[in-house]
């Protein structure tokens, strides 16, 4: 697996050079069907990625999100994101990432979320624990989950119908609050490092979750479906968290789906 990592390593470090070129320029976006965006930059990196893969792994699988893939013949399959946090990018928002995960028969074995911005790269194997850079990574002990800061994300497509909002007001009257940063891969690495205590997210594609949950299970943490099954790549239903508060989150989460909610959503009141 060791070569496996360093390969991702090398590939992330390069993409995110790129992007952070392409964001200095402030390039300009496109529109892939009605809400989501997309750049030159989504396309430059995802190139290079996927070139840089093929030449190290011919015969891997690689599930890119600008359409770059390729179906190879072996049991290895690479899931990228070439810039996640596209929306954050176009705006000239500093929060986004180049993201590389492994999956050896469906099972995650290597990850890479790459931060130009801050120049934070977090990486994972499979059974030898997760890092941000040299230093090796444990999900923060909070046991409450009124003690915890907690992450979530929002689709860009039929947003006004995404059940999320319930959610998310819940679980910003249960805990010290919810951030939306716009990137899922950075929420799921910051689980794993300890400045989140939970993430959760509806609909994320597999390249979103697949290197950051390798990251928070490799260190320390949980990550299951919102029922508490199991995960899987391109699981609809994500939560990840410090492990702790995980049986309290999803009492919380069985309650709002059954429609119950601790705290009623506010009443507009005129002004």
């Amino acid at each position: 697996m060791q070569s496996y990592l360093e390969a991702a390593v090398d590939i992330a470090r390069e993409a995110g050079a790129l992007l952070a070129h392409y964001f200095e320029r402030r390039v300009g976006f496109e529109l892939k069907g009605d809400f989501d965006l997309v750049t030159e930059a989504d396309r430059a990196s995802e190139k290079l990625v996927v070139e840089r893969l093929r030449s190290h792994f011919r015969t891997h699988s690689v599930v890119g999100e600008e359409g770059g893939s390729h179906e190879g013949s072996s049991e290895y399959r690479w899931y990228v994101d070439p810039l996640d946090g596209t929306t954050n990018f176009a705006h000239g928002y500093p929060v986004y990432n180049v993201t590389l995960g492994l999956a050896r028969a469906g099972e995650m074995v290597c990850g890479v979320i790459y931060d130009p911005a801050r120049q934070e790269l977090f990486s994972g194997e499979l059974g030898s624990g997760a890092w941000l850079n040299n230093r090796r990574l444990r999900v923060s002990k909070p046991a409450r989950l009124a003690d915890s800061l907690v992450a979530t994300g929002f689709p860009s497509r039929k947003r006004h119908l995404n059940i999320n909002v319930h959610f998310y007001h819940q679980l910003a009257m249960a805990t010290h609050g919810v951030r939306r940063g716009g990137s899922a891969a950075i929420d799921l690495a910051y689980v794993a490092c300890g400045r989140l205590e939970a993430f959760w997210e509806f609909g994320l594609n597999p390249w979103d979750m697949a290197a950051g949950m390798l990251l928070v299970s490799e260190a320390g943490g949980r990550v299951t479906d919102m029922h508490g099954g199991p995960a899987k790549i391109g699981e609809a239903r994500l939560l990840a968290d410090n492990g702790a508060i995980h049986d309290e989150i999803l009492a919380l989460f069985a309650e709002i789906f059954a429609g119950r909610f601790r705290v009623p959503m506010p009443e507009i009141q005129p002004v």
